[in-house]
């Protein structure tokens, strides 16, 4: 007689169940409401079918309310998809279909692509499907019967997947009724576990395998969530978004735009240029008195490079760089610099450093460029050239707690002044693939775990942190830091880490308290990232309504009549010479017209002057999305407007804030 099997549950509890018994036995013997409820089953952590039999080790009895249960039901949801779709149009064919972030694709050959008007009635003969609430079962094929199969039902693309399989290795067929597929599951007992919380989004063009010389096929992308609320509050949140869109926003507001001669860099106008200077401005103001902002330049040789790494693992990320010109005397070639690190490394390098300058804090605002496909670029959130607003650490050991404690203050206090008051910072610990010993491993993943202790400490909690284990540099330790914008998306940002590596390559040292030559510490770290990233973020956190202190535009001054003109003129003078950015229109249109237009373009504030408002030496103020306006005198009007634009580090200072 077999051995039973122990079974260590959540509650450190343990139990011994027969050999043989499946994950679905053991929610039965613990109650049969449980049983009802059980979808799947993990076994020291593994996400596992109901109906495989248990081993010795962790259980864990997955109902819908775990977070794991949603891959579980977009991955069904997938397969339902693909049934239907044989249902509806007989003789297309399924090729593959993943579970992504907040949903499911699945990728058809169909001699007529689907169209979005063809999504109503998928997701109608899906719900019929989920109503038959037919189990889902396994079975293991052997290859050459997969193959047998799949070709006979005249699926090809099944036959190729099959094919890639490692000759001898079984597979897994999953069925749901009659319909089957090639799947490595797990899957939830029956179609009826899915749910009716899902949503077709969309239509795609993709070539099979991701490869532009094979065939076109149809994707259709779908969304599936554990409840209707879930799904109406993702829903919400992608209309919001797109209301949000910083590409739209930066259209109708004249801030940027991109052309096919330029893929993937920016066009500022001048709106977006001034807005892109203020947050450098600011960034400028912020480091003051603790960095050294320096300038490496753009193109080095490739030499430089291969001494750093770089020409060897990012260089399919790299521009390379040669002379135009036929004939030259350079035939050296050249890169632009995808980062500023090495640069800084030689500028540090330069010249004998002491233990006593350190730590040496350089800071650039540096213009690089990486190839990104053509396909990834989006917006001002993805490019090939953005600004860095990169810095670099030279320290002692002993000073790397301090300065990751320094640079965590100014990084979520820069997040606090744009309003970004929830955020999350993690500690990517050492990958697989790392340089460097396990001594200096040991020794900078400790000091950076009683950082993040008192970061959360100092924060009283309101700064949540976590670990992500072996999502480090290959290079070091890193934090992230990850923002909530309005609408609750998260957008990692910021960033800290711990070099070992380039020094070295480098052989920067500095001389210690014993006249030896020392490696130092480097800490690469980034607060907006890519400035023009950041800029995007904003745009759409604030969907175009910036605060006045970044605003690209900040006052309109408007006249009711011909007769205001001369005193709107005044108001703009008197505005402008307070340090505000204004315009004015005194265009023979009605002032709603004019407040409308202004209105489109996100400009916050509207000064409205008439006849009366120039006798009176008053203005009227409207605000960007409301209908109310509030009428007071110019210099009161005046010195409201300038505090406002006032940036809140200045108000800081001038303690006002």
């Amino acid at each position: 007689m077999s051995a039973p099997v122990s079974l260590t549950f959540p509650d450190g509890s343990v139990r011994d169940y027969p050999a043989g018994s499946t994950g679905r036995d053991v929610a039965e013997a613990i109650s049969k409401s449980l049983a009802k409820k059980a979808i799947a089953i993990a076994l020291d952590g593994e996400l596992r079918d109901l109906s495989e039999t248990v081993s010795n080790g962790r259980i864990e009895i997955v109902t819908r309310e775990d977070d794991r249960a949603l891959e579980l039901i977009r991955h069904d949801a997938a397969h339902v998809m693909a049934e239907a779709v044989q249902e509806l149009w007989p003789g297309t064919q399924v090729t593959i279909g993943p579970v992504i972030d907040n949903g499911f694709y699945y990728d058809f050959a169909k001699d007529e692509p689907f169209t979005p008007d063809d999504l109503p009635k998928i997701e109608k003969r899906m719900k019929e499907i989920i109503q038959r609430n037919k189990p889902f079962t396994r079975e293991v094929w052997s290859r050459d019967k997969a193959k047998e199969v799949f070709a006979s039902k005249g699926e090809a693309y099944k036959v190729e997947l099959v094919d890639a399989i490692p000759a001898g290795q079984d597979l897994k067929i999953y069925y749901q009724g009659d319909w089957f597929d090639l799947c490595r599951g797990p899957h939830m007992a029956a179609t009826g576990q899915i749910g009716t919380a899902f949503k077709l989004m969309k239509v795609a063009g993709a070539y099979w395998r991701g490869d532009s010389n094979n065939p076109m096929l149809t994707r259709i992308y779908g969304t599936a969530w554990r409840t209707q609320e879930e799904l109406d509050t993702y829903l919400n949140i992608l209309a919001e978004a797109e209301k949000r869109d910083h590409r739209r926003l930066g259209r109708e507001m004249d801030l940027f735009h991109f052309q096919e001669e330029g893929p993937g860099v920016v066009f500022w106008h001048g709106k977006g240029w001034r807005m892109f200077q203020t947050l450098v401005a600011y960034m400028r103001r912020r480091l003051a008195g603790t960095y050294e902002e320096v300038n490496a330049p753009q193109v080095l040789d490739k030499s430089l490079w291969e001494t750093s790494g770089h020409w060897g693992w990012y260089r399919d990320n790299m521009f390379k760089v040669t002379v135009a010109g036929d004939e030259t005397d350079d035939e050296r070639v050249f890169a632009l610099k995808p980062m500023n690190c090495p640069g800084h490394v030689q500028i540090f390098k330069h010249g004998l450093k002491s233990y006593r300058e350190l730590p040496v804090r350089l800071a650039e605002f540096g213009n690089v460029h990486r190839y990104e496909p053509s396909g990834a670029l989006h917006g001002l959130m993805r490019v090939r050239g953005f600004t860095q607003d990169d810095a670099h650490v030279f320290c002692t050991d002993e000073q790397m707690a301090a300065e990751c404690l320094r640079i965590n203050d100014l990084i979520l206090s820069v997040y606090k002044d744009f309003g970004f008051d929830e955020v999350v910072v993690k500690l990517s610990t050492r990958p697989e693939k790392r340089v460097g010993s396990d001594a200096l491993w040991d020794r900078a993943e400790s000091v950076m775990m009683d950082v993040l202790k008192e970061i959360e400490a100092q924060s009283g909690g309101r700064i949540k942190t976590g670990i992500l284990p072996g999502e480090g540099a290959f290079y070091g330790p890193k934090f992230e830091y990850t923002l909530k914008d309005a609408i609750g998306r998260e957008w990692q940002c910021g960033t800290t880490q711990v070099d070992f590596n380039l020094p070295e390559r480098f052989g920067a040292f500095y001389i210690d308290q014993n006249s030896d030559k020392t490696q130092p510490v480097m800490i690469h770290r980034a607060i907006c990232g890519s400035m023009e990233r950041f800029l995007g973020i904003l745009i759409e956190n604030f969907a175009g309504h910036m605060p006045l202190w970044i605003a690209p535009m900040q006052v309109v001054v408007a006249t009711i009549t011909s007769e205001a003109d001369d005193y709107g003129r005044e108001v703009a003078e008197m505005l402008r010479d307070a340090g505000l950015v204004v315009e004015t229109d005194f265009r023979n249109e009605k002032i709603n017209y004019k407040v409308r237009e202004h209105s489109v373009t996100k400009v916050p504030v509207i000064i409205v002057c008439g006849k009366r408002e120039a006798e009176e030496r008053s203005v009227n103020i409207r605000r960007l999305g409301s209908q109310n306006q509030t009428a007071m005198s110019l210099a009161e009007a005046i010195e409201t407007l300038t505090l406002e634009a006032t940036p809140p580090d200045v108000k800081r200072k001038l303690g006002k804030a």
